[in-house]
């Protein structure tokens, strides 16, 4: 994909940062810090964040789409305290090595799909518009949704649906999948989401039958609950003291994942009843900010993306586990 078509669907397709202000007010309590961006997306959180640092501060944007590190390499060139990196933020410890930033400020991550991802047909993320079955946020790697549907075995299909998805017709959908292919290859977003209109005998109430499947097919196609947990584990080892983790999430098989690995962390070492511990041992690392967040309803109404946002906080507060550098 060129530079000229990713500044074009740049423009055409306006990304609106869900949680702007808040995400950003819990994220930066040090203006000469250094944070990571760890979904850049089309730079909403990124520019506020930047606007919140003082000469010495840095940020990093991570991002796995090619049109959207065009954007940050943009970016980049406007200001010097900004730069980026194209993959995922699982791959955290290398961006940062990249830096030679040992710790960090505070690490944001906002999951799920861009606006511009969504709403460009040619993605192949959205049954709401006709275009070729791709899904992948980083369009350098392989496969596509197409390509993996077209051999996958019916089983895996079933249970990737049923997994990321909580499709209760999972194996419906996999079987005719897997029959429709025969006749000829499924391709499209259309030819999937009729095909899973089709399979679905029982429809919900203002929601598509194919919202289910897309979504599952999406997050196995980029391993996003896999980069998630790697991401996540990252993020915590390269946080300075009183350093923060904001996560916002946008489905519940993410935000189950964020709201356990954060409470477990809170918790601390959970040892078994009747072992005798001192309060230095009991004590935590790490503890929770607030509690979970949505959107206000004025942003829901502006933006109806917003409406299924959670954000949630951590901070790092021990201090003798970071003795080896700082930020």
């Amino acid at each position: 994909m060129t530079s000229d078509r990713s500044q074009e669907a740049g423009a055409a397709y306006a990304h609106r940062s869900v949680l702007l202000d808040s995400a950003v007010d819990y994220l930066v309590n040090d203006p000469d810090g250094h944070y990571v961006d760890g979904t850049f997306g089309r730079g909403g959180h990124s520019r506020l964040i930047l606007g919140r640092l003082g000469q010495a501060g840095g940020l990093l944007g991570i991002d796995k789409d090619p049109e959207a590190i065009t954007v940050a390499k943009n970016l980049e060139t406007e200001d010097a305290r900004f730069h980026c990196f194209h993959g995922s933020f699982a791959e955290l410890e290398r961006a940062l090595e990249s830096r030679s930033w040992p710790l960090v400020n505070g690490v944001l991550l906002d999951l799920g799909v861009s606006s511009p991802q969504l709403d460009d047909a040619s993605r192949g993320f959205s049954f709401m518009r006709d275009g070729p079955l791709d899904m992948r946020m980083n369009t350098e790697q392989s496969p596509s949704a197409a390509e993996w549907l077209a051999t996958a075995e019916e089983a895996d299909i079933a249970n990737v649906i049923f997994r990321y998805g909580e499709e209760r017709f999972s194996r419906r959908i996999a079987r005719l999948i897997v029959e429709r292919r025969q006749e000829a290859p499924v391709e499209t977003t259309r030819q999937l989401a009729e095909l899973v209109s089709e399979a679905v005998p029982k429809k919900e109430k203002h929601k598509h039958p194919a919202t289910r499947t897309f979504q599952a097919i999406r997050i196995f196609i980029n391993r996003e609950l896999e980069d998630l947990e790697v991401g996540l584990r990252a993020a915590v080892d390269h946080l300075a003291p009183g350093g923060r983790l904001v996560v916002i999430s946008f489905h519940s098989l993410e935000d189950r994942l964020v709201k356990r690995f954060m409470r477990d962390l809170a918790r601390g070492p959970q040892l078994p009843k009747g072992v005798p511990v001192t309060a230095e041992q009991d004590a935590s690392d790490f503890r929770l900010v607030g509690k979970a967040s949505k959107a206000a309803a004025e942003e829901v109404s502006d933006n109806v993306r917003a409406r299924s946002a959670v954000m949630r906080v951590l901070e790092r507060t021990d201090i003798r586990k970071n003795s080896q550098g700082s930020a």
